[in-house]
């Protein structure tokens, strides 16, 4: 292997790391896996702290001739990271322990990478310097971001709902009753409280006096005694809302409301939702493999590269959506109900079988989970 010398080719090492979402998801992992508070956290959250980090470092990092004092780099992300975490309620010595695991397999990804690269020790050698530089300037950051968020009015009512709410929903120990209700977050009367998550976050998503909601992980989070209603919605937000629950159990439900808007908002959809709309889908995202096997079998003779294809399986899935209706599924497409039905007869010759095959809702449920399988395949093509 040829010894090269030289910032170049660091540098180049150094930009593809920056650009390499690989890198990033390592990188979170790495982080994650240090502490029960930090994996708690959705992995989406840590990711886009990770992300900004990156992509600041660049200048650093792909220009090593530069000098200068690493302090004078742009450090905002850091900052950001600490004031997120202190808000959150996650204890300073755990989001340290974090950051260095991500530092620590930084560097590991750097050094094999400059190795494979032929950058010769002495150039990898102040690569690595350079790093632990910047990793503790950035420790340093974040430290101040989690101080300067203690002392921003930690007693204002937003910071006590957003950090109660926060612990309510995702932390492990529930707070009380009574500090939900002083800070204005109501139960029914039964004690219970219905969860609820919106995206995108608007000023006013939900606009319920009931309801009350914070940023959390990139969307609006909330709670309130009842659901709100269709009007109190923003309508180009996606709010899903679960059943009435007591403490104990919202994490859980605030996890499958989450996972309900980010499937909600792939398929473009907006509106006031229960989490309980998104049951099937939730449950067949988890078994992606098992809805491939399904494509295959039914609609294998499909060409995702074929428009018409691609037409016919979106007829047929309309076709399912609005209960076998031809003219509820001819409304929907701004076709006329000769056309879909000509449609999904073609789509029997060319698969060799029906929607009506089979009898009871599972046989349905088969032919939707193909159908949305086979076109979310077809559109990543």
């Amino acid at each position: 292997m040829t010894v090269v010398h030289g910032p170049e080719p660091v540098a180049r090492v150094l930009r593809d790391m920056a650009a390499d979402v690989d890198v990033c998801v390592e990188l979170v992992h790495a982080a994650r896996s240090r502490s029960p508070e930090l994996s708690r956290l959705t992995e989406e959250a840590t990711r886009s702290h990770v992300t900004a980090m990156l992509r600041a470092a660049d200048p650093w990092f792909t220009a090593p001739e530069r000098t200068g004092s690493v302090d004078d780099q742009d450090f905002t992300a850091a900052l950001l990271l600490g004031a997120d975490r202190a808000v959150q309620g996650v204890p300073m010595t755990v989001v340290l322990r974090g950051v260095q695991a991500a530092l620590g397999r930084a560097a590991e990804i750097v050094v094999d990478r400059c190795r494979s690269a032929g950058v010769s020790d002495r150039a990898l050698l102040s690569v690595v310097l350079r790093l632990q530089e910047y990793g503790a300037a950035m420790e340093r950051q974040v430290i101040h971001g989690y101080r300067a968020a203690e002392h921003e009015s930690p007693r204002a009512p937003g910071a006590v709902r957003t950090r109660l709410l926060h612990q309510a929903l995702v932390g492990e120990v529930p707070p009380r009753q009574e500090e939900l209700a002083r800070a204005g977050v109501r139960a029914d009367a039964a004690g219970h409280y219905h969860c609820l998550v919106a995206a995108p976050v608007p000023a006013r998503a939900v606009r319920s006096p009931h309801a009350v909601t914070v940023p959390l992980d990139g969307r609006a989070a909330g709670l309130c005694p009842r659901p709100p209603e269709a009007d109190e919605v923003d309508p180009e937000a996606l709010v899903v809302v679960a059943p009435a629950a007591p403490l104990p159990e919202l994490p859980a439900l605030y996890r499958l409301c989450v996972r309900a808007v980010d499937l909600g908002r792939q398929h473009g959809l907006h509106g006031l939702f229960d989490v309980t709309d998104f049951a099937a889908r939730i449950a067949l995202a988890e078994q992606s493999s098992l809805g491939t096997l399904l494509s295959r079998r039914l609609l294998g003779s499909l060409d995702p590269a074929d428009a018409f294809h691609h037409q016919l399986a979106l007829t047929a899935l309309a076709f399912l959506d609005n209960g076998r209706r031809l003219d509820q599924t001819a409304a929907a497409l701004f076709t006329h109900p000769n056309t879909v039905r000509y449609r999904l007869g073609r789509l029997r010759q060319i698969t060799s079988t029906s929607l009506a095959d089979g009898d009871g809702p599972l046989a349905a449920l088969h032919w939707w989970w193909a159908l949305t399988a086979w076109l979310e395949s077809s559109t990543r093509r």
